[in-house]
């Protein structure tokens, strides 16, 4: 297992496709089967190398099995903190280490930014990733917003942790 930046020669179609299947997998039966099935290929390619956004991935042998991404807080409620934007798996390497190697390397690049305190948004009815957060230090908030996805209100919670000095 390598977990490093994402590089130019990478191909953004595999990372989407990471992307894709995660999401079809961990939010099956939160967000609408209809929303899902309907995921096209390639979904997230173009927003892999966003303005500010450093995308990791995390490789078994020349196989881009997960990511994440991380960048300065985009919530101006928030300022000061790093974020995690997205950490994702494909479905056959959760519950391997995987995700808590590459969630360490997230927080540790966020930590090398120079940022003490981390946010992330998990959906409230993500029951396994939020006990997965928890696990690894991270606190609801008190923070909840809701997005519209797939024509279905969905609650989102902000969760917090705080670096040691």
């Amino acid at each position: 297992m390598e977990i490093r930046p994402l590089r130019e020669a990478d191909s953004r179609l595999e990372l989407s496709r990471i992307y894709e299947e995660s999401w079809k997998f961990a939010y099956r039966g939160i967000v609408p089967q209809a929303y899902l099935d309907g995921i096209p290929a390639g979904r997230w390619a173009k927003t892999l190398d966003g303005s500010g956004w450093e995308s990791l991935v995390l490789a078994e042998g020349e196989r881009l099995v997960g990511t994440a991404c991380v960048s300065p807080s985009r919530w101006e409620d928030w300022p000061g903190f790093g974020e995690i934007i997205a950490l994702y798996l494909l479905p056959a390497y959760m519950g391997r280490g995987y995700g808590t190697a590459l969630l360490a390397a997230a927080v540790e690049r966020l930590a090398g930014l120079g940022y003490r305190d981390i946010l992330l948004w998990v959906l409230e009815d993500n029951h396994r990733a939020r006990a997965f957060y928890e696990k690894r230090g991270f606190r609801y908030s008190g923070t909840r917003m809701e997005n519209d996805v797939g024509g279905k209100p969905l609650g989102e919670l902000l969760y917090c942790r705080r670096m040691e000095a």
